[in-house]
């Protein structure tokens, strides 16, 4: 499916009836979902076009929250190891609605980043965190890595 991201070149195979792509950040084929599908062109366009260094860049990566446990799509960390992005994708077939700013919202109650990002491939939402106010600002733009980690 079209997203409203660059074009990036995947690779892709087909076993035991499931479509698989390779996912080169935690290097193992994984069954390609939409939702996967959404979550590998949004970590190459983080990386290859906004220039987060791949070796800083977690896929769904596990927190605990009230002994809950949850799963991020995407986090993005400084190079001291300080998560300073946390991603949140949907298929580009779901609506992004306030549920899901919601589910990443509570997300950053654990991580504590500064910027927050919502997209289905098709509609991208970021914002910047105030922990001090407590408060986020939407921005018109991703920022790119040499702005938010120096």
């Amino acid at each position: 499916m079209d997203l409203n991201l660059p074009y990036f070149s995947f690779r892709l195979k087909d076993h035991d009836g499931k479509k698989l792509i390779f996912d080169s950040f935690r290097r193992k084929w994984v069954t390609l979902t939409p939702e996967e599908w959404v979550r590998q062109n949004m970590a190459r366009y983080l990386t290859e076009i906004k220039h987060f260094p791949a070796t800083l860049v977690a896929l769904e990566r596990s927190l605990r929250i009230n002994q809950h446990d949850f799963r991020t799509d995407i986090v993005l960390f400084s190079r001291s190891g300080t998560p300073l992005v946390v991603v949140e994708c949907k298929a580009a077939d779901v609506k992004i609605s306030q549920q899901v700013f919601d589910q990443i919202a509570r997300y950053n109650l654990d991580l504590r980043v500064s910027y927050l990002i919502v997209t289905n491939g098709l509609s991208h939402y970021c914002c910047r965190f105030d922990q001090t106010l407590l408060t986020y600002t939407f921005l018109s733009e991703m920022p790119d890595y040499a702005e938010i980690d120096n």
